[in-house]
């Protein structure tokens, strides 16, 4: 594949990785309430999801996916529940010093890895820019396996940035707030953030 495809490819694809939606919103939620302690495996899990539609999308499995429609959405129940679920712990989770945040079990990294697979699963912003946007930036037709392999590679390396961005930033706000009813304020908002998060991937 030339490389001024890759680069159109690359921007537009960060630019719509980069706006706000239901994966960003759990990703920047999650670390606000638990650290960055199991953010790699939760975010690999939202970038995988993107690499499934991409490959949906180069293979023209689009009627394929519609055939199995039912499975999808069962992926995007489930992922939604599970960000419930991690809502409702952030919304009860104690208002504890950083020294003792730290000692929160860590959760699964299987787990928390299908839940961002299934956050971006269920997300309608990626599901678009893959099936519907793709075709129009690279050239379907003249894509060999090389080229999809190139777009694989471009498709985590920009993600790894933009994600790798926020959790950064999140994890720095994090550190400022160290007063009980500041993390009391922090673990809720994230809490009603990751259910914002849910009920948008819900009710798509």
């Amino acid at each position: 594949m030339n490389i001024e495809s890759l680069v159109v490819f690359a921007v537009a694809l960060f630019v719509a990785a980069a706006s706000p939606g239901p994966g960003i919103a759990a990703i920047v939620a999650r670390v606000l309430g638990r650290g960055t302690a199991g953010a790699l495996a939760f975010t690999a899990g939202v970038a995988m999801g993107d690499v499934v539609w991409l490959t949906v999308a180069v293979t023209g499995l689009a009627a394929l996916a519609n055939t199995f429609h039912g499975v999808f959405t069962v992926v995007k129940y489930a992922g939604a529940a599970y960000l419930l679920f991690i809502a409702w712990k952030l919304w009860n989770a104690p208002a504890l010093a950083p020294e003792l945040r730290a000692q929160i079990p860590a959760e699964p990294p299987l787990r928390l890895f299908l839940a961002g697979l299934s956050v971006t699963m269920g997300n309608p912003k990626v599901m678009v820019f893959y099936l519907a946007l793709l075709p129009s930036i690279i050239d379907m037709q003249a894509l060999d396996g090389l080229g999809y392999a190139e777009l694989v590679v471009v498709t985590l390396v920009v993600l790894a940035a933009v994600f790798g961005g926020y959790v950064l930033l999140a994890a720095r706000a994090r550190r400022l707030f160290t007063s009980p009813s500041a993390i009391r304020a922090v673990n809720r908002t994230s809490g009603v953030v990751m259910a914002g998060a849910a009920a948008a991937i819900a009710a798509r």
